[in-house]
């Protein structure tokens, strides 16, 4: 871990007298030097913090990864059509994936926030549009295919009442 942040949320604060008065041009800019100081040090912490839940959570991330390859080289292994079960099986994993889509949205939307990009470079400015539309497409892709899923749903439940419907008929 390059940063540990102090485990309490307290600050240090110098107070240093100036030969001049209060009201003072050089109290002025003391004052607002140790307030810059400070939100820069909030800064920092919060930034160590951020960098070492980023750093679990990749860690968390491979490990979902290698679960997710190990239920798949499963899947594959058995014969296939038959093996399928939905419902309270499918329940859980479509609640994470969501979750994961909206935690990767969240970050996504954070690194393309101006106020994050208007210190950096151009091409990093440009990368991170880039990923931010990346991101955008996948969600917007998963969208479509998830609405795929569901028209050919209905479908198949629209087919299997009209011959339910065409039995109760041909009497």
């Amino acid at each position: 871990m390059a940063c540990h942040p102090p485990s309490s949320e307290s600050y240090t604060v110098v107070i240093i007298p100036l030969r001049t008065g209060l009201y003072s041009l050089d109290a002025l800019r003391f004052y607002l030097w140790v307030k810059r100081l400070k939100s820069i040090e909030q800064e920092k912490d919060a930034l160590c913090s951020g960098l070492e839940i980023l750093e679990k959570g990749r860690l968390w991330y491979l490990q979902r990864l290698q679960e997710n390859k190990a239920r798949q080289d499963n899947i594959d292994a058995k014969t296939g059509a038959g093996c399928f079960h939905g419902g309270a099986a499918e329940a859980r994993p479509c609640l994470l994936r969501h979750r994961i889509q909206r935690v990767n949205g969240s970050l996504g939307s954070v690194m393309s926030e101006p106020n994050f990009t208007s210190g950096c470079n151009p091409s990093l400015r440009d990368a991170l549009a880039d990923s931010a539309l990346r991101w955008h497409n996948t969600v917007l892709s998963q969208e479509v295919s998830d609405k795929d899923r569901r028209i050919s749903g209905l479908e198949l439940e629209k087919d299997t009442l009209g011959e339910k419907l065409d039995e109760l008929q041909a009497p």
